[in-house]
């Protein structure tokens, strides 16, 4: 199993509304890493979901559901079906992010703008941690 980070304006699509949702088409990436890195997700895979722009932080856990397809919107991109996993006890802020020495290497804080990036087993397990799991 392999672990990733997705981010979303709350104002467009947030934690709360997966959870009312059930199942997501994450869509509309149009960055050429990013896709690489939706291309590799697999069904099972779990995914953080981050709130990026305002109120930083990630506020649950998704899991892949339906590994790459083409994008509904544009069929030389990729999407991937999320459903809800677990909401996060506390939500984990860029700045206890950033404040852990842990985590100093995760794409998150080297590579900002990534909208859906890896994340390592052992970065996994520290916000957990941080998330009072």
């Amino acid at each position: 199993m392999s672990f990733w980070l997705v981010k979303s304006e709350p104002s467009v699509y947030s934690w709360q509304q997966l959870l009312k949702d059930k199942r997501t088409c994450w869509d509309g990436v149009r960055n050429y890493a990013a896709r690489l890195h939706l291309k590799e997700m697999k069904q099972g895979d779990k995914v953080f979901f981050y709130h990026s722009n305002t109120n930083l932080h990630i506020a649950g856990i998704a899991r892949v559901e339906k590994e790459a397809y083409p994008d509904p919107k544009d069929k030389k991109w990729v999407a991937v079906d999320l459903v809800p996993f677990k909401s996060l006890k506390k939500p984990v802020t860029l700045e206890m992010i950033k404040a852990e020495k842990k985590l100093k290497n995760m794409a998150l804080v080297r590579i900002g703008r990534l909208s859906v990036s890896p994340v390592s087993h052992d970065e996994f397990e520290v916000i957990n941690k941080l998330s009072g799991k």
